[in-house]
């Protein structure tokens, strides 16, 4: 009997790539996206969903279940990136960020679990990013949602132990997607401290995102994960420096690490 995926932001990049992977392996898998009409060839069924909208979140899940019975695999991938000087950013959209990139993740828990626990069977894969590991100039925010997010699924994993239950922390680096055109950019201000520093910042990060490796990786990773009795808790993927650079990081003098990221943005 194949596996119930639920997968969030399935309509491009990663979440796109992981649902049509899975599909092409025979499992029964519903992505989401906030507007669905925009994808009338998806080769997986999208459902509605705002992750951000608590009633779309249970309508959501309720939908699967009605359908399938069960949600058995939730894979927590919808998310938005933002860039800028920590000083520049609008308090609005650090709220804006972190109700996509952490709120709306826990409550997509949240709705899942009671159906999960009552299989006593389930596995919960968020997406989070090298980026929650290893911070770096201008991604200050994002990488703060991905690195509690990171640890909300360490310590659920925990929680959930005895109900037969996993969840997996999954970071991958640079992959070529669209996070650019759909990320928050603080503007490059002419009167700002940051601007000759933070423009060449956003320019190193785009060409990163734009020599970055195919996200059908990522497909093929959860596909062994999900096969796999008892998954490891992390996972990195991405170019051989950037798996490295987490480990480096407590293993190298701060100083000197630090040295290392500011010659690299």
């Amino acid at each position: 009997m194949y596996k119930v995926i639920l997968i969030t932001g399935g309509s491009s990049g990663i979440g796109k790539a992981i649902g049509e992977y899975l599909n092409d392996k025979g499992y029964i898998v519903y992505g989401t996206s906030r507007d669905i009409s925009r994808y009338p060839n998806s080769k997986f069924k999208l459902l509605t969903l705002d992750v951000t909208n608590n009633d779309q979140i249970r309508s959501c899940v309720e939908h699967v279940i009605n359908e399938q019975g069960r949600v058995d695999v939730l894979i927590n991938n919808a998310g938005v990136g933002i860039t800028g000087p920590l000083e520049e950013i609008p308090e609005e959209e650090i709220h804006k960020h972190f109700k996509t990139n952490l709120y709306g993740p826990i409550n997509m828990i949240k709705a899942v679990l009671p159906h999960m626990r009552r299989e006593s069977n389930g596995l919960i894969i968020n997406i989070t990013s090298i980026a929650g590991y290893v911070g770096s100039p201008f991604r200050s925010v994002y990488s703060a949602g991905k690195a509690a997010l990171d640890l909300i699924s360490e310590t659920l994993n925990m929680e959930t132990k005895e109900f037969k239950i996993n969840v997996v922390s999954l970071a991958p680096g640079d992959y070529l997607t669209n996070i650019p055109n759909g990320r928050f950019h603080s503007p490059v201000k002419d009167n700002s401290p940051y601007k000759t520093s933070y423009k060449k910042g956003l320019d190193i990060m785009n060409k990163h995102i734009d020599s970055g490796a195919n996200p059908k990786k990522i497909g093929e990773l959860v596909y062994k994960i999900l096969n796999l009795k008892t998954p490891n808790k992390k996972y990195l993927s991405g170019s051989f420096i950037e798996t490295l650079a987490p480990f480096l990081k407590f293993i190298l003098p701060q100083r000197l690490f630090e040295y290392i990221v500011m010659k690299n943005y």
